[in-house]
């Protein structure tokens, strides 16, 4: 948490952006994972964290756009929740901490909203991402789900994104100390590479790793030999020498920010010539973005489409791509290789701003782009700003699915070379992945003079300790 003031000075720009109304901001309630009393790790709303800090269940924000006032709605402990829990602060006393004098058990809740609508006042909310959420919010408003979905506040959608998409120097320091943690579990699962570990073995180490120095993981972990399957959480498999091992990995400060790596290895210690090309293709693409990622860049064709284009010259020079690079690009091609962005947000949530929807100067561009290249979004479609802290990830993949797909519907026919393709299909998948800074200049990536091992020589020279 930070000091009060930094929550007092979000929600007074918050309301000088919105300038009518009343905003409400619900954090989450715990998820029972078996039964009531067993509930899953809690995660805080991004949000909610961000203009009203607390990390603790089962509380709602209020800020009166007109007059700037905040107020916190939650409940005191009772005896029976101390016998469980321990002493807890008070709702006053946590209020107190953020900034917040006005705070009202949540039973009061619902009367101010419903006087809010008698006298006409409308109520910005987000689009809620929980169950729990959408109940609440359509008991509070009188809507029903689908009514809820069609008049979630746009404007306080715009509103939000723009104001945690660029982070503060508090915010970024709190990056940095998930940075190092997250080199910590590379470096971990980096030392326990070797042929007969079962994935599970390095996750659950990893793990581990966050938890004792943080606040857990940022995101459930990714570690595969099958690094063609994107959002891998198999961890059955048994390391085996000739294969290579991704690992997609981050860790949550205890100030709730997050970091995301990603690095791609050989199970054996050492890249076969087939494997060290392939990786640096995809190094190529990572090393290049950040001098792409300034402040007016506009991220789709300033930064995606120039990976890209990285990609597929690379691509070109080992056979699997013919003609030109530009070709390739214009035609889709590169979604057979790489079906994702380059980028997402980071910050208090690891898909930073995610939930809250894509971002765009032209929003039929998100649906002709998604026709196109047969993916929902990008992520980032909007122009860069200084201090957006945002993920580099390229990648190539060889998923025999997709393979088989698009050459039975004869798609990229004369640029993609699917003969010598088909000699790729048991290669899986490699990644790399940092988090940048965007700057005036060009991407600073979080770490400064420490990172974690990335080239050949570096990650050779790791897996040999």
């Amino acid at each position: 948490m930070f000091a009060s003031t930094t929550y007092i000075a979000r929600r007074a720009e918050l309301c000088r952006r919105i300038g009518d109304g009343l905003i409400l901001l619900p954090g989450n309630w715990e998820a029972p994972y078996n039964y009531p009393n067993n509930a899953y790790h809690f995660r805080q709303d991004g949000t909610f964290i961000y203009y009203f800090g607390l990390t603790l269940p089962q509380f709602v924000g209020l800020i009166d756009a007109n007059t700037g006032e905040a107020m916190l709605f939650g409940d005191d402990v009772t005896v029976d929740d101390i016998i469980w829990m321990g002493p807890q602060p008070t709702v006053t006393e946590l209020g107190a901490q953020v900034g917040v004098a006005n705070t009202k058990p949540l039973k009061a809740l619902a009367d101010t909203i419903a006087a809010a609508l008698a006298q006409g006042r409308q109520v910005h909310y987000l689009p809620p991402y929980r169950g729990q959420t959408t109940l609440l919010l359509c008991d509070l408003l009188g809507k029903t789900p689908a009514q809820l979905h069609n008049d979630k506040s746009v404007e306080l959608m715009f509103a939000v994104a723009a104001m945690r998409e660029v982070k503060s120097e508090e915010e970024i320091e709190a990056m940095e100390r998930a940075f190092h943690i997250g080199y910590d579990m590379h470096t971990t699962a980096m030392r326990m590479c070797r042929q007969g570990v079962v994935e599970r073995e390095i996750a659950g180490a990893i793990e581990g790793v966050a938890l004792a120095q943080g606040g857990g993981i940022s995101f459930t972990s990714i570690v595969s030999q099958h690094g063609e399957t994107l959002h891998n959480h198999n961890y059955s498999g048994v390391l085996e020498n000739g294969r290579l091992l991704l690992v997609d990995a981050g860790a949550e400060s205890v100030d709730n920010y997050c970091s995301d790596h990603t690095r791609t290895y050989p199970v054996s210690g050492k890249f076969t010539d087939r494997q060290r090309d392939i990786y640096n293709i995809v190094l190529a693409a990572q090393q290049q973005a950040p001098q792409n990622m300034r402040a007016g860049a506009m991220y789709m064709e300033d930064v995606h489409r120039k990976a890209l284009l990285t990609l597929a010259e690379g691509l070109k020079g080992v056979g699997l791509i013919n003609g030109s690079a530009e070709d390739a690009v214009a035609a889709g091609a590169m979604f057979l290789f790489m079906p994702h962005g380059l980028s997402h947000g980071m910050g208090i949530d690891v898909h930073d701003c995610e939930a809250i929807g894509e971002r765009s100067y032209d929003f039929s561009a998100i649906a002709e782009r998604a026709a196109q290249e047969a993916t929902c979004i990008h992520r980032a479609t909007w122009r860069l700003r200084a201090g957006t802290v945002m993920s580099n990830e390229p990648g190539i993949y060889f998923i025999p699915a997709l393979i088989d797909k698009s050459r039975s519907e004869g798609l990229y026919k004369g640029i993609v070379n699917y003969d010598k393709l088909d000699s790729y299909r048991d290669f899986g998948g490699i990644r790399i992945e940092d988090d940048v800074i965007v700057t005036e200049s060009g991407g600073r990536v979080i770490g400064g003079s420490k990172k974690i091992p990335v080239t050949v020589a570096e990650l050779e020279e790791f897996l040999s300790r």
